[in-house]
This record gives structure tokens, sequence and C-alpha cells, in this order.
């Protein structure tokens, strides 16, 4: 059986950037973004901030320089015959940062943790592959009767609600399934992960120096089981959101890699001058509406604003990074029963008759009582800034020119959008997910009407029950058919409006060898080095 479960497993696409001479590097100075909510992979939401978290932790698996599954923690596992419990063998020489051993009682503690209704992790969710979480979550039940074990120091049983074949490779890059230390979170509390001392982990590298709005130095973790994946012995994280700083720090030699969407105006000579590396994530960028406001309540509303976007239009003379325009929410790249999810269910919007999409979104808003617009509500779209400032000025006038409807743009930092995310104080705001793992599941549970990242107040029980029922079914068929029908009630309902999906230009200097790209966005820098 073991051997039939690895043979499923998904493995990534991905690609390595020149990996050449493993020759020691100078510091290596990487933008992911702005300053982060939070570093505890607990905690964490967002998909920039989990580069720094794969570097500084590990789980049971991780993905390799190719993006392959291998042993992360556990240096080997078994696997029941009926595919529901795994048995991982944890490495022995395997410490933390500060040299205390790395045991399956922290995996355990950890992981229950994430369930706890005091944490009220907004990853949670993703814990309901595990036995008992879903009912953990729904209140049902304790957070002790999780379905994970530490049998002894360095053995860990963990018992799945149904056999699941992609299991290795989600708790290899998800921050949620990774340790965390049961002393220092209790010592510190939230504290914890803003100071060098106190952010202890079990991976590659440690914090040495953290500045608040400014950096983040990981160095080699010397206590690290394994040297090959310590190429760069240094890896600064240098926080900012302004894409244009980060293109002068590109050419100027102090910047060598940022993931911000660089300035549509200079990505042609960026690519030119090779600064411009492309990677095809698995992600849709969308908005979300807050269907609790009372401007978006009528999901005809909320299906002519979508229908009045021209998505063709935005990915060639806006974002111009080669983004594929969005006519579902599930990528084109996704796997499903026959080919991709996408080839096999098609699309809900017709992204190439726009001139009819327009006259259909006119007639919605009659519908609802807003014939051309007539009194209805100026709307807030809330953008971060760089490209987003652009994409949200071209939907501006477009829902100007075809539908009468006026939009003010709120431009801020997107861990203060997130928050009134949380809050549901908005009504709609630019939004993104990637991936992680390749299955519609990893798009279309996000959606749940308990899931932490459905702030959109989206809650409809057929959708629950198709996402429970794609799940729990051994069976393949069943589980696309059910998913496909609950992507179609998303779509019809409306509470997201998809625009395209994910397809990065990253900026990255031709100095810099050796970077992983990931289409999850979890890029690694370990084998980085400067040529």
């Amino acid at each position: 059986m073991k051997n039939v479960i690895i043979a499923l497993l998904i493995v990534l696409s991905g690609f390595s950037i020149s990996c050449k001479d493993k020759t020691d590097s100078n510091s290596i100075v990487i933008n992911m973004s702005a300053e982060p909510k939070t570093m505890d992979p607990t905690l964490n939401s967002l998909s920039a901030v989990s580069v720094y978290i794969i570097h500084a932790f590990e789980g049971l698996t991780k993905l390799d320089s190719n993006n392959n599954v291998r042993g992360g923690m556990a240096e080997s596992w078994d696997i029941s015959e009926d595919g529901l419990k795994y048995t991982f063998h944890l490495r022995t020489n395997a410490k933390w940062s500060d040299g205390k051993p790395v045991t399956a009682n922290d995996f355990e503690y950890s992981w229950k943790r994430a369930v706890h209704p005091i944490v009220a992790a907004e990853y949670s969710y993703m814990m309901e592959v595990v036995k008992n979480a879903k009912e953990i979550n729904a209140g049902e039940t304790d957070y002790n009767d999780l379905g994970v074990k530490a049998i002894d120091d360095y053995t860990f049983e963990v018992i799945l609600e149904n056999p699941t074949a992609y299991f290795l490779e989600f708790i290899a890059s998800t921050g949620i399934f990774m340790p965390v230390r049961r002393d220092i979170i209790e010592t510190y509390g939230d504290e914890w992960t803003l100071n060098p001392e106190t952010y202890i982990g079990n991976g590659p590298y440690k914090m040495t120096e953290r500045l608040i709005d400014q950096k983040i130095v990981f160095s080699a973790n010397t206590n690290y089981y394994s040297e090959e994946d310590q190429i760069a012995k240094e890896i600064t994280f240098i926080l900012m959101s302004d894409p244009n700083t980060a293109v002068a720090g590109l050419k100027n030699g102090t910047v060598h890699f940022s993931a911000l969407e660089p300035p549509a105006a200079e990505i042609e000579n960026l690519k030119s001058e090779g600064y411009i590396a492309a990677n095809n994530g698995l992600g849709t960028y969308y908005l979300e509406l807050n269907i609790t406001n009372e401007a978006l309540k009528d999901k005809r509303v909320r299906q002519a604003l979508s229908l009045a976007i021209d998505r063709n239009y935005i990915v060639s003379n806006v974002t111009k990074g080669g983004q594929i325009p969005a006519g579902a929410f599930v990528p084109t790249q996704v796997r499903g029963l026959n080919g991709t999810f996408r080839s096999d269910f098609g699309d809900y919007i017709d992204i190439n008759n726009y001139e009819a999409n327009i006259e259909t979104a006119k007639s919605l808003l009659a519908e609802a009582g807003y014939t051309n617009g007539e009194n209805y509500p100026i709307l807030e779209l809330k953008v971060s800034p760089g490209i987003y400032v652009l994409v949200g000025e071209a939907i501006q006038q477009m829902w100007k020119d075809n539908l009468n409807i006026t939009v003010q743009l709120i431009q801020e930092e997107f861990p203060i959008t997130l928050q009134s995310l949380i809050e549901k104080d908005y009504q709609l705001s630019r939004m993104g997910w990637t991936g992680d793992y390749n299955d519609p599941m990893t798009m279309l549970d996000v959606m749940l009407s308990y899931g932490g990242i459905n702030h959109s107040g989206f809650s409809n029980a057929d959708y629950d029950r198709l996402i429970l029922t794609a799940k729990q079914s051994p069976d393949n068929r069943v589980r696309m058919d059910a998913m496909r029908q609950a992507e179609s009630i998303l779509m019809d309902e409306m509470p997201i409006i998809p625009l395209y999906y994910r397809a990065d230009a990253l900026m990255i200097s031709p100095k810099l060898k050796g970077v992983v790209l990931n289409p999850l966005g979890r890029h690694k820098f370990n084998y980085c080095y400067i040529e």
C-alpha cells in the first residue's frame, strides 16, 4: 500500500534556475512582501510569509530542490493497507535551532494547537484530512481527540478521516503542519515570533536579526541535520511593497529577488535585460465581496459586476505578466479526472464575448432595481500598492462606463486590508489564493461556510455538503463531480469575482543562481549563491 500511495503522489511542477557549483554565497537579499501580520506557522495565512516559514521550520516531509516530496523531520513512514494510518519515524538527529531534540511530542502538540478553539487558526480547516478535525472545528468534540499521537519520542502516528493521495505533499510545505515549541509559546505568547532569541525553529535557517518594517535576517542553522540544504549562508528578507524600489534595488545590486508584481511599464525592459523569470503559479486572483453588505446582497448585482469586467483587457494591457483570464475559480493547471479540471468541466464566464456580457450585466442590474446604475450606492474597493492599483483603476472605469456604478479605490497595505476582511469591515477587496497542493480541493475548500479564508459571508449548505462528499469519497469520479457541482454553486452565487489565474513575473538578478521556484509560491533560497 505504501508504494501505491507514493506512486499516487502529485509531484509539483517546478524548476531550479541555474544550479551550478554549490559554492558559498554572500548574503542573499530577498523581497517577498511588507511586514507580515504573523510568522507563526500555525497562524499564518499568506503565501508570501510562507516563504519565511519554510526556511525556519520543517514538517514531517519537505520539497527538495526539484520540488519533489522527500523525508523532512520524518526519515521514513509506513502507510496502512486502507490508507488511513500513517506512522512517521522521526530522525534521531533532528534538532531545534537552540539544540534541543525535535520529538513526536512536538508534532502532537502543534497539530492539536492548530485546531484548538482558543488559537482560532485561519487554516484550521486544512487539518480536516485528520480524523475528528472537522468535529473539533465545529465545536462538537475536544481538540485532544484529534487523530494524532506520539507513540514515543521518535514515532508519530496520524489517523486520516479518509484516504488522501496528496497527504504527503500537503504536509510538506503547509505551515499549519509544521512543529512549534510548546515551552516557547507558553512562555512568550504572541510575542515569540518577534525576536531572534525566541523564534526557535527546526528548519535549515534561524532568525538572527529582525527590524520591524525593515528586514528579517536568517542565517544557516548549525543544528540542522543537512548542510546540503544550506548553500546560502545568510538570507536577508527586506520588507517593502513598492515595486519601483525593488526594481531600483535589483539594478544597483542591493536586492537579488523580488516577488512583487513588476511595474507594468517596466516589464518588457526588465525582460530584455534578463531580470524576469516566469513562474506559472497555482492560484487565482479575484475580488472578494462582502455579501452581507446591503449593496452586495443581491446575487444579480454581483453577477453583473463580474460580467462587466473585461478580463482579456486586464491581462493584456494592465498586468502584462502572462496571466490567463479567469473563467472560473479553479486554475487551468489543476489536475482533474481525465486532464485538467478546467478542460474536464469548462468555464462559467465567457471571457471572449465581452459585448454580450455587458448586455447581460445591464439586464441583471435592471432586474435588481438599478436600471442604468440609478440609485446604486458608491462602492469601495480595497487595493494593495503596485499593480493592484492599476487593476482596480481598470475595473473602476469598466463599471462606470458599462453599468454607471461609481467605485472609490482605497489603497492600503494588504495586512491592513486582511484585518478588515476578517472583521467584515469592507465592501470589495482585491484577493488572491495560491493552492497548497495540486487538486481542486485546494481552491474550493477555501469557500466553505466555516473556512477561515472565506471573508465574504458566503454560506451555502449544498456547497458545504458537496465539498464534504469530495473529501470523503475514495472514488475520484465522485470527488471530481462533487467539486464540479460545488464550483457551479460558487460561480452562480458569486461571493468572489475571479479575474485571472496566477502567473508570476518574478524579478531576479542575473547574478543570483540556484533559486527554486514553486507553483504554490513557496520559493526556496537555500540553494542560492551569487555568481
